[in-house]
């Protein structure tokens, strides 16, 4: 049996024909700076593969059905085995998916009670909220309902002639408005607030007749349909998405979201909520954290529902060994972090029998407490021990030090990274004259000296979610790092609780930048127009000449530069367009110079090189944006590099960059080192320092020690998760916390 993965001559992205024997049977960890051909090695050309190959194993029929890959650029990739990608995508779904029904554990807790509980519902199907026999008639097995606030929906001051009715379609004059205008039963001149009740209720609710209105088409009867019966049919009880966006959000304001008084929020209805097992409800075990749950289960002894019970708790306690123990099994996975629906999908396939596979992961520790990640390890050796191959894509040293074999990419980013610069024992990387390995023999020390604060931002009473009532204060005019693991408190104390508080705060989170093929970093930022401008008035022409989304797109590709070519059961096949040569742009626009440059030659130009040449401009904020992408470190990074190509750290750093260079304004981040490296880790610690010395106040959710150490004041929530969270265990300095005797954090600051 071969041992290796070999892989030759691989140019996907900035690969520079990389080749590579990654060993079978054993735990890879692959290096370098965000933008240094990771992801491209691992996802992009291993992944992309072999679930390309898979593919072709099917019929026709099932292939055209399935997603689509295209071959990687590399001469030869040989020993694949099946991979199964575990990213940090959102696990996504709807409200109707949760935490249970993801896992399936929910499927184990329905069969429990379908046998065990009194009085029985029925079947298994009896205790689904996603089924028309166990689901809440009311709210249909969401536990929330929906309803028109009538309160935003009539302004009761006015009259009918004066625009009282404020809904989607009613303006005064429309068709519907005359419905209600024109039927005869309304003072037109009177306000809404001096209708008598039967008027009111009229009005919202409609009656049995009809009324005839003008239309264009000419009269028609039409039945009398109260306002909010009507808003209701049109979208509350239908499917909105043929509904214009700007339809959607404009009724959207009119609508207020409520518990569910008929389930309480359960999402089932009144036979299967009244089974019990020991006293308590189907909804009463999926609201339990997953920790406690798995006591609960292990106290029933009845010889039919025991082993059900047992593997319930099996993989109960699966979630408790990753560190998701204060999850609970009705929580929306909606609702979970990149980090939380990345260990669930974890968890998952821990239960496979299979083997033989390729475990493919995208930085795991990703919103890890570093107390956590020694937990991420055991499942990693767990999945490599049952005879399966594990690639992982990783930042975090306690990771790479559990890999059998490192891969480093670099020696930088982008055109200057796409090369392997080692490869071999993690001990060896350690001695490596390369970035990474001159990081890994590095020790951080903790500040001696710390900023005064300036003032502070009180937050009192916080009892969101876990939170047990806190009274914290926020210094100002400081960098402050609010630590604690995974559940503790930490995101609701700060991105919902002080956000909410203060909604002036400059707010840089984890959402993905909206990015597509026609995104670029230049038009992100907001130059691209100021650019056209300069073209456009250097030559007397319009603007729009220099978009390849306008008037100079390339005419074959549309602006796109590169064709695809579906070819129904076959893979696509990308080219790039030969009537522009990849450019975008027809030719007309490439004779158009500024400096004998054209605006494509700008485009391919990274921020440091178009800063000097638009030195001549009177735009500073021109400079300005584009001396942002040197701040957050993207030097490297072309104008007219699609956004959908940038890897999760480098896309977080361009959405930090439209928010810098303002003064006394408060910037909160929430784990502003997802991805990166950890030199970039330097560089994201010096801009948060000159974004302090620069009058500003920066809250930071963090779990990497090297920014808590150069913090200068740390809040520390605790102890642990979930209902064992939402304490503030420590408030100082980071010199402070290293004295601390009970803080997890302390403990790994101390050791790092």
């Amino acid at each position: 049996m071969p041992q290796n993965i070999t892989i030759s001559g691989a140019r996907e992205n900035n690969l520079r024909d990389v080749s590579l024997a990654i060993p079978k049977g054993k735990i890879t960890v692959f290096t370098g700076v965000s933008g240094s051909g990771k992801s491209s090695v691992v996802f992009d050309t291993i992944a992309v593969e072999s679930q390309r190959q898979l593919n072709e194993t099917f019929t026709s029929f099932i292939r055209n059905r399935l997603p689509k890959h295209e071959r990687p650029h590399v001469d030869a990739i040989d020993n694949l085995a099946v991979s199964v990608v575990v990213d940090q995508k959102p696990v996504g779904g709807n409200v109707r998916s949760t935490v249970g029904t993801m896992t399936d554990i929910y499927s184990v807790i329905r069969v429990l009670f379908s046998r065990h509980g009194t009085p029985s519902a029925g079947a298994a199907t009896a205790y689904s909220f996603n089924d028309p026999s166990g689901m809440c008639q009311v709210c249909d097995g969401v536990g929330r309902v929906v309803r028109l606030d009538t309160d935003r929906a009539v302004d009761w001051s006015r009259s009918l002639d004066e625009g009282a009715l404020l809904l989607p379609g009613l303006s005064v004059g429309s068709w519907e408005w005359s419905l209600y205008a024109e039927s005869g039963h309304f003072d037109r001149a009177k306000p809404l607030r001096d209708y008598t009740d039967e008027e009111r209720e009229l009005l919202l609710h409609g009656g049995d007749f009809t009324v005839r209105v003008n239309m264009r088409s000419g009269s028609v009867d039409v039945r009398f349909e109260g306002i909010a019966d009507r808003f209701t049919r049109l979208f509350l009880k239908r499917d909105t998405a043929g509904l214009s966006e700007k339809r959607r959000e404009a009724a959207a304001r009119f609508t207020q979201e409520r518990l569910c008084e008929a389930c309480g929020g359960a999402r089932l209805n009144e036979a299967a909520l009244a089974t019990r097992i020991d006293g308590l409800t189907i909804a009463d075990h999926t609201r339990m954290e997953v920790a406690d749950l798995v006591e609960v289960l292990g106290r029933i002894d009845d010889p039919v529902a025991a082993p059900i019970a047992a593997a319930a708790r099996e993989r109960l306690e699966r979630l408790v060994g990753i560190g998701l123990g204060y999850l609970s099994l009705d929580r929306e996975t909606t609702t979970l972090s990149g980090g939380e629906g990345q260990r669930l999908k974890m968890v998952r396939h821990l239960g496979s029998s299979l083997t033989g596979l390729t475990f493919v992961f995208d930085e795991p520790s990703v919103g890890l407490h570093p107390r956590d990640v020694g937990r991420l390890n055991d499942l990693l050796v767990r999945l490599r021990d049952k005879g399966n191959t594990v690639l992982v894509v990783e930042h975090d040293p306690d990771v790479m030090a559990i890999a059998d074999h490192v891969v480093d990419m670099g020696p930088k980013a982008g055109t200057d990274g796409g090369r392997v610069v080692y490869e071999g024992p993690v001990d060896g990387l350690r001695r490596a004259d390369t970035l990474t390995g001159r990081c890994l023999r590095r020790r951080t020390p903790v500040k001696e000296s710390f900023r005064s604060p300036t003032g502070q931002l009180p937050v009192t009473g916080a009892d969101l979610h876990n939170l047990k009532g806190i009274d914290v204060r926020f210094p100002t005019g400081v960098l402050t790092a609010v630590t604690g693991v995974a559940g503790s408190g930490k995101s609701t104390l700060v991105s919902e609780v002080f956000t909410a508080a203060y909604p002036e705060a400059i707010v840089i989170d984890q959402g993905a930048i909206s990015a597509s093929s026609r995104s670029t970093p230049a038009s992100y930022l907001g130059v691209m127009d100021t650019i056209r401008t300069i073209y456009a008035k250097e030559n007397g022409v319009r603007p729009g000449l220099f978009s390849f989304n306008s008037s100079g797109a390339c005419g074959e590709c549309a602006g796109r530069g590169i064709i695809c070519t579906d070819l129904a059961f076959m893979d696509p096949v990308t080219t790039t367009c030969q009537a522009c040569e990849g450019r975008r742009f027809h030719d007309d626009v490439l004779r158009h110079r500024v400096k004998g440059r054209s605006i494509v030659d700008v485009l391919d130009m990274t921020a440091a090189t178009a800063m000097e040449f638009f030195a001549f401009s009177e735009d500073r904020t021109l400079l300005r944006r584009l001396r942002a992408l040197a701040d957050v470190g993207l030097t490297y990074l072309t104008l007219g590099r699609p956004l959908s190509s940038l890897s999760g750290g480098e896309r977080q750093r361009v959405k930090l960059a439209t928010r810098l260079h303002r003064t006394g304004g408060v910037y909160v981040l929430d784990e502003p080192t997802t991805g990166l490296h950890m030199a970039d880790v330097d560089t994201l610690v010096a801009l948060l320092d000159r974004l302090v010395d620069s009058g500003n106040s920066v809250i930071c959710v963090e779990h990497d020690m090297d920014v808590v150490k150069r913090a200068d004041w740390v809040i520390d929530l605790g102890p642990d998760g979930g209902k064992h969270g939402g304490e503030i265990v420590f408030e100082g300095t980071p010199k402070e916390l290293l004295e601390h005797p009970k803080s997890v954090t302390a403990a790994y600051l101390r050791a790092r």
